[in-house]
């Protein structure tokens, strides 16, 4: 009896694992794409997710009326009567900003901190009787509103005496920046630039020295120079970055602070080895330090900045200068807050949510891990529709289709899974049938305003002519921005 119970034990078992294995083998669970080299850190992309961050300004040029210095300025002259850094990092958390920079030096050499390394600083001027310290009261009005804090240290110093004798300024650079990266911690990104005097023959940078003390220091920090190396500059300073952009470069083709690569470092380079995205500064006013007789941009033009940085594939460095009271003004401030508030209103429905989506084809085709429907969710990142790899690579599509007729709208949104790698060469945009849009690299965002005040139609198609390898798409949008329409008329 009991070698009947086994027999029928086992034979039961056995059909148990035949089926089990044949529903695996019908069902051929899809394995995920490789990821394409090379590849974003952690902090750069968390660095990509802010979008928006903020520059801040200040030093002896705001109350001298100029943008660069001479070094000669007497420290008296920094004496802000109203200083309030909470008010700063206020008017940043109202305008939804994750990110602000500070000048803790700019080319005129004075200190907004008490350097033990020099006495041009806040210690030499009458605000607050010499015993303040600007940058750390930046930090802590950053950190009490969840607002992470960055650093410009500027290599360029005209008031130091070593400035122009090679080794020693380097050396002296260095402790300045120990003494800033050990004194304030959790900085998320150090700003570097290559300017320098013409006049200074002898000077170079040591920036691999500087780098490499900086990730000692604060490792997860990320550092921005011309050539990175985890973000580098777009190349100008109007916020506009090149309608083909890619987010890496070769690193070895850059010379810090040359002229010569201002056009490789707006587009980037597909056959680059290094994933160094670009970020594009740009100030809310004419000048980056405050000046009585400028005002803010309109925000028709802030919008047209948005749209040609974060819209293509950047992050937006958008400077907000304090003025000689120590407070960014009211006009400055109110801007701001406009410029979120109408960012919030184009892009907070999409209107693809309620359209059908049609796609070329699906990894997978029984499964939901890749299908259509990843596009629509809130994961911008890891969540991706996936085509099948064997098709012909310009026969990947995605159409949008209008559930009740026409879709109201001017704008569309593409975005990458760039955390498999940045894929994308070429695509063009189909609204009922009419080629509307040839467009070039997508990346982690790219944003097409279509011409007219807004468009009504039954079929949007997106089609991926050229990719590095499968394209990867994690989102995609339809939306409608009522500023476009009357961006002339808008104050």
């Amino acid at each position: 009896m009991g070698r009947l119970l086994l027999l029928c034990f086992s034979s039961f078992l056995l059909v148990t694992l035949f089926f089990h294995f044949s529903f695996c083998i019908l069902e051929q669970v899809p394995t995920p794409p490789l990821p394409l080299l090379p590849l974003p850190t952690y902090s750069q992309l968390k660095w990509q997710q802010r979008e928006i961050i903020m520059f801040l300004h200040f030093g002896v040029n705001t109350f001298t009326d100029r943008e660069w210095g001479t070094g000669h300025e007497n420290p008296s002259i920094f004496n802000p009567s109203a200083l309030n850094t909470a008010q700063w990092a206020t008017v940043a958390a109202d305008a939804q900003i994750s990110l602000m920079i500070l000048t803790a030096k700019h080319h005129d050499g004075f200190c907004l901190w008490p350097s033990k390394y020099t006495h041009h600083s806040v210690v030499s001027s009458p605000w607050k009787s010499g015993k303040g310290d600007v940058v750390q009261d930046f930090v802590n009005a950053a950190s009490a509103q969840g607002i992470d804090a960055g650093i410009y240290l500027s290599p360029w110093d005209k008031y130091e005496p070593r400035y122009g004798h090679d080794v020693a300024y380097n050396q002296y650079y260095l402790a300045q920046l120990q003494e800033l990266l050990n004194k304030y911690q959790n900085v998320r990104e150090i700003w570097f630039d290559g300017a320098k005097d013409p006049k200074a023959e002898n000077v170079s940078y040591y920036f691999s020295d500087w780098f490499s003390m900086v990730k000692e220091l604060q490792s997860s920090i990320n550092i921005f120079s011309d050539a990175g190396p985890d973000v580098r500059w777009v190349g100008d300073e109007t916020g506009t970055a090149g309608n083909t952009c890619w987010s890496t470069i070769n690193r070895t083709s850059l010379s810090i602070g040359s002229p010569d690569i201002t056009a490789y470092l707006n587009t980037g380079d597909p056959r680059g080895i290094d994933w160094v995205p670009a970020e594009c500064d740009v100030s809310i006013r004419k000048g980056w330090f405050w000046h009585k007789s400028e005002s803010p941009k309109k925000l028709s033009e802030l919008l047209d900045i948005y749209y040609n940085s974060v819209g293509k594939n950047c992050l937006l460095l958008l400077n907000v200068p304090p003025n000689s009271s120590g407070l960014i003004s009211d006009t400055d401030a109110n801007r701001l807050k406009e410029f979120r508030s109408a960012i919030n209103t184009i892009f907070h429905e999409n209107l693809a949510q309620s359209c059908y989506i049609k796609v070329s084809s699906q990894r997978g085709d029984k499964r939901g891990d890749f299908g259509a429907e990843k596009m629509l969710d809130s994961d911008h990142l890891w969540s991706y529709w996936a085509p099948k790899e064997d098709d012909n690579e310009e026969d990947h599509w995605i159409e949008i289709w209008g559930k009740d007729g026409n879709i109201r709208f001017n704008v569309i949104r593409i975005q990458e899974a760039i955390g498999l790698g940045q894929r994308i060469k070429q695509h063009e945009i189909y609204v009922d049938h009419k080629l509307v849009i040839q467009g070039t690299t997508v990346g982690y965002k790219r944003l097409h305003r279509l011409d007219g005040d807004e468009v009504h139609a039954h079929v949007v198609r997106i089609r991926i002519r050229e990719a590095r390898g499968v394209p990867l798409i994690s989102s995609i949008g339809l939306h409608f921005d009522p500023f476009w329409h009357s961006r002339f008329r808008v104050a």
